[in-house]
């Protein structure tokens, strides 16, 4: 009697759980439903019991994501190699800079078929130009270029900005890129509604960053106020104490005794937000394809977002919604105002941004692309047969959707 062939075995390396549960999950929950053995490591959290009630198996790993100590840096790389030996997985999934550094040393001396780097976006250390960032840019760029053009390896990035800056700068091999578009939306899940009453609430839902443009939009909301223009505005998230753009809790508390902003906090059911708001708003400095505007655009919601990398991949200017000049503040202003004032231009602008979800960025759409990049990775489709959806258990990811 011949033997079956295990299924082949997929671990995801991210550095924070509730990542991993608003951003990959579904995803991971599709790899799985595909017949592949999904396992993931993070950082222990409270999402770890939402990861495993899906049907995954999680891995506690200790991983300092600001860490500078080399020491400490080669005791994370250890554990991940005792991790990568003891789980012989075919293929790891690293998600975002600190992982993929990580995880791509530990993957070469734990002899790892294949490797797959994610990079949602190019992060504080590319968008910052404080002095620690462009002493750190040049070891980071160096790494990468060890590290992710091994010939069993890819490169995953969400927009073609990107991938023009990384092989412009040397770093990245164009035959090791692959561009997929974001980590995708279920369209069942984040859907649109009836337009609640009340004066217009305008969100900015993302980790409370100042390169995610909070100063700008809190800016914009006082120029509003001071025209007159009958709106609320809220910030939909919570810092990040693991990155050094987080907006500090003194500065938000200001601005919510000031009456010019509502401090909304981390927020674990994103459609049910998104469906008592008006507008989505993200004035951000650069993304990689923001997950926040995806689920808007689902919602069917107007969105006011900036013309930079990532956020103009989400937005079609008057298509689904308004683009404006980064970091400043007067012409963010201008374009929610005019948002604010016309319903009708709100619905048409709504109903774009539905029809691009629908077309682009659905979450069978990014699934069936990641898939055949593992399939191409590994030589060989996956030979367990593959299970239903509904035989994994369906909670599909709604929390925050900070970036």
């Amino acid at each position: 009697m011949m033997q079956r062939m295990p299924a082949p075995s997929i671990l995801f390396l991210v550095a924070s759980d509730w990542y991993f549960y608003c951003h990959r999950l579904a995803l991971a929950r599709r790899v799985a439903a595909a017949g592949y053995d999904v396992h993931v490591a993070t950082p222990p959290g409270r999402y770890r019991g939402a990861i495993e009630a899906a049907g995954l198996r999680h891995h506690p790993i200790q991983m300092v994501r600001q860490g500078r100590n080399p020491f400490q840096d080669m005791v994370t790389v250890k554990r991940l190699v005792d991790l990568y030996r003891q789980l012989e997985p075919t293929l790891v999934h690293h998600v975002a800079l600190k992982p993929i550094v990580y995880g791509s040393i530990a993957a070469k001396i734990a002899k790892v078929p294949a490797i797959v780097n994610a990079m949602p976006g190019m992060g504080f250390i590319f968008l910052s130009d404080q002095l620690v960032s462009r002493l750190i840019r040049p070891g980071i760029m160096a790494a990468f270029r060890l590290l992710v053009n091994a010939p069993n390896s890819r490169i995953i990035l969400q927009n073609l900005d990107d991938r023009k800056k990384w092989i412009g700068w040397g770093v990245m091999r164009p035959d090791r890129i692959v561009i997929i578009p974001g980590s995708g939306i279920d369209t069942d899940v984040f859907r649109p509604n009836v337009e609640p009453p009340g004066p217009p609430l305008v969100i900015l839902p993302a980790r409370l960053l100042s390169d995610k443009g909070v100063g700008e939009f809190v800016e914009a909301a006082r120029l509003l106020r001071g025209r007159g223009v009958k709106a609320r505005f809220a910030l939909v998230g919570e810092g990040d104490s693991g990155n050094p753009a987080s907006v500090p809790p003194q500065q938000l508390h200001e601005w919510e005794n000031e009456g010019v902003v509502e401090l909304f906090g981390w927020h674990d059911d994103m459609p049910k937000i998104l469906a008592e708001s008006h507008i989505v708003c993200l004035p951000s400095y650069g993304e990689g394809l923001p997950k926040a505007l995806l689920e808007a655009a689902s919602c069917g919601k107007p969105i006011v977002a900036t013309d930079v990398p990532g956020c103009r991949d989400v937005v079609h200017h008057g298509e689904n919604g308004l683009l404006v000049p980064p970091r400043q503040a007067a012409p963010l202003a201008t374009a929610l105002e005019r948002v604010i004032g016309d319903a009708d231009l709100r619905r048409t602008l709504g109903a774009g941004g539905r029809e691009r979800v629908l077309a682009n960025f659905s979450v069978e759409t990014v699934s069936a692309e990641t898939l055949r990049l593992y399939a191409d990775l590994l030589g060989s489709t996956v030979t367990k047969k593959s299970r239903p959806m509904d035989s994994i258990e369906n909670d599909a990811p709604v929390g925050d959707s900070s970036v």
